[in-house]
């Protein structure tokens, strides 16, 4: 599975993963291999990327919007810092 995450500056991740939690408006949701075609707004929270075999990697968000289609996972945030856990 592919993610992005993009700011309106620059590009902030892209690559093959195997799972992301995202702090949907709604509530936080994590994306799967062949997950279904979502769109979601995304609020203020940690995003949180698992790579295969590696430790996760976490980033803060301020808010933005999520796509998930055919295995490609599109995140269009306002604003994003890398932390540590």
């Amino acid at each position: 599975m592919y993610l992005e995450i993009v700011t309106p500056d620059s590009k902030i991740f892209e690559g093959e993963i195997e799972a992301v939690q995202i702090p949907g408006a709604n509530g936080l949701f994590e994306v799967l291999t062949n997950h279904a075609p979502l769109l979601s707004t995304i609020s203020k929270g940690k995003l949180r990327i698992k790579i295969n075999g590696e430790n996760p990697i976490y980033f803060n968000v301020s808010g933005g919007i999520v796509e998930v289609l055919n295995n490609k996972i599109s995140v269009l945030a306002e604003e994003v810092k890398a932390v540590q856990d």
